[in-house]
């Protein structure tokens, strides 16, 4: 028996070593999500990858790999893509909320506005409801809303013609304030120049940066825009202070300004007419060195500047807008009625020779943050809708799709340190993804050809996004039915 026994074990052994090897199969994932058949996009690199999978777990990408692998999955929900392209979401760095406590819910409810257009991320630059917004950052008011992140209250001079501020009017007020902003978690500084003292807002600045705050602001017309870049600021909001950067005359037009001898159309005027390509380029290149970022806000600027041309009154975004926030549209909109013929030739003088100084940053290696100005004060500047015209814009003056995007998907999270966890389709990276239609590394516009979004890990597809663009239509419709248009509106 022992015998036969011997002998078994040695023919099975022998068999073991002449079978062919075979490979031990992964074990089975359980995951939420997976995506199919997904043309992955990576927009740092500038590339794209078809035949993918994309595997989420909560709100969490856990991997990324060739869609043969598919079986490695248990998915509770499966989506094939039918070879459509994946990318991150895109981010809004430049927004505002606000208009008074009258407008909360109006406000709350461009939040969606912000999904459907596959915005999942926007950065709030200060508003008249900052301590809202800071509850909406830790408490979205919906959940199809967006990541926010906010500056809070911004710091001001004394009186200042903006509501919501943090006056200050000295050092000691400063340091309060930033004390203030600090127990608030804000995710960035603000600083503007209505009221503000040059000397106090160079101090803001230098004592941000000493805290490890990140800053941005509006920059005093006596300050150089160099000097502010020197004292540390992180990021000028508004392509206008690269026009006004770039002239040779920039200090000496300034005084003039501060003098009263020009008014401030005249002066943003004198600053394009003295615009010189070898000063920009010396001070680009200096921001550069610095780390100073630049948000252009450029859709923004230029359906100011283009209201005389323009006819607004068929715009699809106006459906998507309650009449509270529109009418607020209304200030800038008369003012710019009341132009004369000279004044509107200088608008569109300043718009043209502010819009050739993008490419001029690209070149330069300055890091560009696409954002908009989209939200209440700023005339047919829709939420969501203009991240794509912003987009286009850029591509218009010179920039690759890739660039332009990169400015929104990439850059926008490092600026706000949160590049670890956002800005490309790889595991480990937030789950919040937009799946389009066609190429948008190719042709930008192709990122208003949504097909599904995903936010914190849920895929809203078609049909749902069709719905809620439906549902914000008639609540907007429902808010316009019974509106009435107080005194200051």
């Amino acid at each position: 028996m022992r015998t036969l026994l011997i002998a078994a074990a040695a023919a099975l052994l022998s068999a073991c070593a002449t079978a062919p090897l075979t490979a031990v199969e992964a074990p089975v994932e359980t995951v939420d999500l997976l995506l199919t058949s997904a043309t992955v996009v990576d927009v740092e690199k500038g590339t794209t990858t078809p035949d993918q999978l994309v595997a989420v777990r909560g709100g969490d990408i856990v991997a990324v790999r060739p869609e043969g692998q598919a079986s490695r999955y248990r998915a509770t929900r499966t989506a094939d893509l039918g070879d459509r392209y994946v990318m991150p979401g895109l981010w809004d760095m430049h927004v505002h909320f606000g208009g008074g406590e009258a407008l909360i819910g109006e406000n709350a409810e461009l939040m969606p506005l912000y999904v459907v257009n596959g915005v999942v991320a926007v950065r709030d630059a200060a508003g008249d409801l900052a301590q809202q917004v800071l509850d909406w950052r830790d408490a979205p008011p919906t959940p199809d809303s967006p990541r926010i992140f906010t500056s809070g209250p911004k710091i001001e001079g004394i009186a200042p013609v903006w509501k919501g501020v943090i006056e200050t009017g000295n050092e000691a007020d400063v340091d309060a304030a930033l004390d203030r902003l600090q127990a608030l978690r804000v995710d960035f500084v603000k600083i503007t120049d209505n009221t503000l003292k040059p000397e106090l807002f160079l101090y803001a600045v230098r004592e941000a940066k000493k805290r490890g705050m990140k800053t941005s602001a509006h920059i005093p017309a006596s300050i150089t825009v160099l000097e502010a870049a020197e004292a540390g600021l992180s990021s000028i909001e508004h392509l206008d202070y690269a026009m006004k950067a770039g002239s040779r005359d920039e200090a000496a037009i300034a005084a003039d300004y501060l003098a009263g001898k020009y008014t401030y159309a005249q002066t943003m005027r004198r600053y394009a007419d003295t615009f010189d390509v070898e000063t920009a380029r010396r001070v680009y290149a200096r921001l550069r060195e610095l780390g100073t970022a630049v948000s252009p806000t450029l859709y923004g600027s230029t359906t100011l500047a283009n209201l005389d041309l323009d006819d607004h009154s068929h715009d699809e975004g106006l459906a998507y807008v309650g009449p509270g926030i529109r009418a607020t549209y209304d200030w800038r909109v008369e003012r710019a009625a009341q132009a004369t013929p000279q004044q509107v030739e200088d608008r569109h003088f300043v718009k043209d020779v502010t819009a050739r100084t993008l490419p001029m940053l690209r070149d330069a290696g300055v890091t560009i943050l696409t954002g908009t100005d989209a939200g209440f004060l700023n005339s047919f500047n829709y939420p969501g809708f203009s991240l794509h015209d912003e987009l286009e814009l850029y591509v218009k003056l010179g920039l690759t799709p890739r660039e332009a995007l990169a400015g929104s998907v990439v850059d926008g999270p490092r600026f706000l340190n949160q590049g670890e966890r956002y800005g490309a389709v790889a595991a480990g990276k937030s789950a919040d993804l937009l799946v389009l239609e066609a190429n948008p590394l190719a042709d930008v516009s192709a990122t208003r050809r949504i097909a599904d979004v995903v936010l914190r890990g849920r895929l809203i597809d078609a049909p749902t996004l069709e719905r809620m663009r439906g549902e914000i239509r008639a609540r907007v419709a429902a808010r316009d039915a019974s509106f009435k248009p107080s005194p200051a509106s």
